[in-house]
């Protein structure tokens, strides 16, 4: 199969695939696999007959390379084909498999081609997006009152000002971006899953509106102090893909999730604001706002596959 590395002017010719993509994880969307593919994760994408197939390698080798579900607007693909797809490929292993995929065929049928394993750290999380709007009952209590003391401090004294993320603020962003990962230590040799992450930031920053993707940002006294870009995955649910606010201004996260909810997901039902990745830190901070949904992912790998395959 004659892959080829994802760029973000690949958008347009991939974007089809998406329209009607029947998987509810926050990767099977194609802004972010853009983004995602820099220099600690890539994409690789090939057209196998109606289908586009994705494998993502890592260049730091901290992860094995796999596959993730084949993508096609109109079918849905039995594990009969993904198990020869995978064959074709030589890469036996199928990540991020969304609980609805094994619902629907059935773990028995399943079981005959891969192993079937739970990822936990691939779960995302998603939320109603009327609950981050507005916030209402008891157990968003001391998340209301963090905004109104942003409130009163900053926005009654009209020092807030949000914006669209476009081309003339990029570069406004990109130096939040470096403050922020400052105060957060995103250096590669301290925290390989920050440092993507600040990659991955930046290419959604410099590409948001050609690859579909759309973000706002908060200025405090005219500086940035807060972004947040987001994208469709399907009709009812949009993806946060990322969302970064200084943790020394008191309620600001708080007041930017609120207007995050409010603008970037207008008309969509869902909010899916991607997993945890089994970091403690960040499992606090998303289970504190009550998602809705848990979305399982699951691995699976193909029978009779080599060990060999993890040095490849």
């Amino acid at each position: 199969m004659n892959f080829k590395l994802l760029a973000p002017g690949d958008f347009d010719a991939y974007a089809p695939y998406f329209r009607n993509q029947p998987y509810e994880l926050c990767i099977y969307t194609l802004p972010s696999m853009i983004v995602w593919t820099n220099s600690l994760a890539r994409h690789f994408v090939a057209i196998h007959e109606d289908i586009l197939l994705i494998y993502i390698d890592f260049p730091k080798g901290h992860v094995a390379p796999h596959l993730i579900m084949p993508i096609s607007p109109e079918r849905k693909i039995a594990p009969e084909e993904l198990s020869e797809i995978c064959s074709s490929a030589e890469l036996p292993i199928i990540g991020n498999v969304p609980e609805s995929y094994l619902n629907h065929f059935g773990r028995k049928k399943i079981a005959a081609f891969f192993q079937i394993e739970e990822q936990p750290e691939y779960e995302d999380y998603v939320y109603k997006t009327e609950d981050l709007s507005f916030l209402k009952g008891n157990k968003y209590a001391k998340k209301r009152n963090l905004i109104n003391q942003f409130e009163k401090e900053y926005v009654r004294e009209n020092r807030v000002r949000i914006e669209t993320i476009s081309n003339d603020n990029a570069q406004d962003c990109l130096v939040f971006l470096e403050k922020w990962c400052e105060e957060k230590d995103c250096a590669e040799k301290r925290d390989k899953v920050l440092a993507c992450e600040r990659e991955a930031a930046i290419n959604g920053i410099l590409h948001n509106t050609a690859i579909g993707m759309k973000g706002i940002l908060l200025r405090i006294d005219g500086e940035i102090n807060a972004f947040g870009m987001a994208s469709a995955l399907n009709a009812d649910t949009g993806v946060l893909h990322f969302e970064k606010a200084f943790s020394s201004v008191k309620g600001l996260y708080q007041y930017f999730d609120r207007e995050c909810a409010r603008r970037l997901f207008a008309g969509q039902s869902l909010i899916n604001k991607e997993n945890d990745m089994s970091i403690p830190e960040i499992a606090h901070a998303k289970n504190s706002y009550f998602p809705a949904i848990k979305r399982k992912s699951f691995q699976l790998t193909q029978l009779g596959s080599h060990p060999a395959y993890m040095a490849k």
